[in-house]
């Protein structure tokens, strides 16, 4: 039998149809499989094209360090985010905020997470409106040579209008198909990505120095490098959502299934990182390309294959991250304005924030060049030393790996 919140046997018919009504609460009988998955669709996105670029920033020594350092520490700070979403008995933390909150105080915990929570979800969809809409122009433009050019904007439109549909699925268990074709799809690139790379060849007079001719933009590159990076783990926002998906009981916690598909998650992701990112910045060195696609260029037909697999994956990733905002939306229209639950205002709400992140894309079309910010403002705070200062905080121990981690990103 399913571990129930104490004060569930406390609330009325109508708070129990209300907590059923909303997505991350509707439904827990996911099963560890749907943990790898969602994981992998939150984790790898189009950034890890832009892999090799940051390897040409970083250099060969400081890149494979931070490669590296970076799938450890992710990997142990999801760790103790899987092991934090249960640490109250009968009690299940089922979003990040609600860990802030225990951790910090109800206001404290809520200021705390939630803006740097929105930033990322909020972020990464607006990123990944653009870059949908780019590959989409990309793959347009490779099968058709002849035809007329069509501007980015209409691209972001076609992209954005697969979404008014998609954002009807109600929860994560029914985005769980959408979810596992952006996992394959991610996987799918990736191979093709390096694969091509391998084909290629290293390139004659092949450089790996650094580009920048000053100190000053050789550092603005090295860090601008290591935000695109952070970017690259940003499943932490999305983790306790998904773990909310997982049944348990007091003999099997939902931590169990959940840290199997996390595990497969990360071996899934390493495969997806590290050749791109080594294999790539090898076949090209500081020549290559923000975009390991475009460096590549032939056979057309593999590259247009490979944009397509990222429109898919993209449109995946977009639902996962948006599942969180819509959530926080109808709680807030539910239980604080007292709006009626209904398909209604559930149309409307998510339409309008389709409709807010496709207009921005539109508006400001470079966003995407800003992931190095974003990832060190706060995709780095909520993936490498948040989930750390809630841990020390809530269990009230001095955890050595813990203090290494946060004087890492300091």
């Amino acid at each position: 039998m399913e571990t129930k919140d104490p004060f569930d046997d406390e609330k009325s018919a109508e708070e129990k149809d209300i907590d059923d009504w909303i997505p991350i609460n509707s439904l827990r009988h996911a099963k560890w499989w749907y943990s790898a998955f969602h994981n992998v669709t939150a984790m790898v996105g189009a950034g890890v094209l832009g892999f090799p670029y940051a390897m040409s920033q970083l250099g060969w020594g400081p890149g494979v360090t931070v490669l590296i350092l970076s799938w450890i520490i992710t990997l142990y700070t999801l760790w103790q985010m899987v092991e934090m979403h249960e640490m109250v008995p009968g009690k299940r933390f089922d979003r990040y905020h609600e860990l802030g909150q225990h951790a910090f105080g109800q206001k404290l915990g809520l200021w705390i997470v939630v803006p740097q929570q929105l930033i990322v979800e909020v972020g990464v969809d607006i990123v990944y409106m653009i870059t949908g809409g780019q590959s989409l122009k990309k793959f347009h433009n490779l099968v058709c040579k002849d035809c007329k050019n069509i501007s980015l904007m209409y691209f972001i439109m076609i992209f954005a209008s697969v979404h008014f549909v998609l954002s009807q699925l109600p929860n994560f268990h029914s985005i769980s198909g959408v979810s596992l074709a952006a996992a394959v799809m991610s996987l799918s690139y990736s191979t093709i990505a390096w694969g091509a790379s391998v084909d290629k060849g290293v390139q004659p007079d092949v450089q790996y120095g650094y580009k920048a001719k000053t100190t000053a933009g050789t550092i603005f590159n090295f860090f601008s490098a290591l935000g695109t990076v952070a970017f690259a783990y940003a499943g932490h926002n999305v983790v306790l959502e998904i773990q909310s998906t997982m049944p348990s009981t007091p003999q099997r916690p939902s931590k169990v299934p959940m840290w199997r598909g996390v595990i497969a998650a990360y071996i899934i992701v390493a495969l997806c990182y590290f050749p791109v990112a080594l294999v790539g910045y090898w076949t090209f060195g500081n020549t290559v390309k923000d975009n390991i696609l475009i460096s590549l260029e032939k056979p057309k037909w593999l590259i247009a294959t490979a944009n397509l697999f990222v429109v898919i994956h993209l449109i995946g990733s977009y639902q996962i991250y948006a599942m969180p905002v819509f959530d926080m939306i109808e709680t807030v229209l539910v239980k604080k304005l007292k709006f009626k639950a209904s398909w209604y205002l559930r149309f409307v709400a998510r339409n309008t924030y389709v409709a807010f992140t496709m207009f921005i894309a539109m508006t400001f079309p470079f966003f995407n060049g800003l992931l190095g910010f974003f990832g060190g403002f706060a995709f780095a705070p909520t993936t490498y030393f948040l989930p750390c200062i809630i841990w020390l905080q809530s269990t009230n121990q001095t955890d050595s790996a813990c203090l290494g981690s946060l004087t890492g990103y300091a």
